[in-house]
């Protein structure tokens, strides 16, 4: 049995980030458009958006492995025109991950949105202000528990995802070994008491960041009941 190895840690963690960053900036519009439009195709975006909480994560994993691998045309065209492999190696994480967790993001940002007052939002259009302008100045900081869930969610989902990292990075050292990985790799070869050890400590680290996220929403709708 060897020492504890951090280096999966900090991997994942890298990982979580970069993934975040990316998909809020993504998110952000989407998440706003789905929360004020009335176009039949709602449902539709809606729907394919929140694929990934459903599909089996083996069956997303392939369809991105496929997608992003030399064999298909989005894989060599990047290969051939920049030389650049999106599958085993890093960048190859942040696309899978960013397509799995991308619901974990839009989804609380939309009802965060949706439970706006329209008056507020109305009121901000009448003193003249863009939509661009509403939602950074008006809507955003309205909804703070809203967005402090859609990252610390997104975050804590991609610390841990297994399924779609494993297929689409497999298990590089310093590249694509992640956490969940490398307990997966420990529990291959038997080694229960270092699978323990890093199981606790992702057990430890995701509760104390729900937590966190419970008690800052928790004190936050107590000081606007007040006020």
């Amino acid at each position: 049995m060897g020492g504890l190895d951090l280096e999966p840690f900090i991997l994942s963690f890298k990982l979580a980030a970069v993934v975040t960053l990316i998909l809020f900036l993504i998110a952000l519009p989407v998440s706003w458009w789905l929360s004020q439009t009335k176009c039949r195709c709602k449902p539709f975006i809606e729907a394919i958006v929140s694929l990934p909480i459903v599909l089996p994560p083996s069956v997303i994993g392939f369809y991105i492995l496929y997608t992003l691998s030399y064999n298909s045309p989005v894989g060599a065209f990047f290969e051939q025109t920049f030389g650049v492999k999106l599958v085993f190696n890093f960048t190859g994480l942040v696309i899978g991950s960013c397509f799995y967790s991308f619901p974990f993001m839009v989804q609380p940002l939309q009802s965060g949105f949706e439970s706006l007052s329209k008056n507020m939002l109305e009121a901000s259009y009448i003193a003249g202000k863009s939509k661009l302008q509403t939602l950074l100045k008006v809507a955003l900081p309205n909804i703070k528990p809203a967005l402090l869930t859609a990252v610390i969610v997104t975050f804590a989902h991609t610390v841990g995802e297994f399924g779609v990292v494993l297929m689409v990075g497999g298990s590089i050292p310093g590249e694509t070994k992640v956490a969940s990985v490398a307990i997966y790799e420990m529990v291959e070869i038997m080694d229960y008491s270092m699978a323990h050890i890093y199981s606790a400590i992702m057990l430890v680290l995701s509760f104390s960041v729900l937590l966190g996220v419970y008690i800052f929403n928790q004190r936050y709708n107590k000081r606007i009941g007040v006020m």
